[in-house]
């Protein structure tokens, strides 16, 4: 596999892996808050591994693409994060807030469209 779809396939699997983490990490951790044992339910415990995964693998994305490509192609875990709400939460999406979460996926769409760019001082 050439050097370049290496780092295509690489860049697509952390991209995957810190949408997914925030999103599943923060809903653990939302539905543990919301629970009677709150900051000491396993369900907290989980977001917030979740979320230090979160932290690691975006730190890694940001060691080879650049931030004007990262954050809008992982923002996609903020319209994800609205439709978890609603279905596992029970919580209530109001028309604007679908309208908004429509527009960035949009904005994700556009960008994810895109190769993943790397700055020639990045070093890599």
């Amino acid at each position: 596999m050439n050097s370049g779809r290496r780092l295509a396939w690489k860049t697509a699997v952390t991209t995957l892996v810190v949408v997914l983490s925030n999103v599943i990490g923060n809903l653990f951790l939302s539905f543990g808050m919301k629970s009677s044992a709150g900051m000491l339910s396993p369900w907290v415990f989980g977001g917030v591994a979740l979320l230090i995964l979160w932290t690691l693998s975006r730190m890694t994305l940001l060691s080879w693409a650049d931030l004007s490509f990262v954050l809008p192609v992982t923002a996609i875990g903020y319209p994800l994060s609205a439709v978890v709400g609603q279905w596992f939460l029970a919580e209530v999406i109001t028309p604007q807030r679908w309208l908004g979460t429509a527009l960035i996926v949009a904005g994700t769409v556009l960008v994810g469209l895109t190769t993943p760019p790397h700055s020639e001082g990045s070093g890599k």
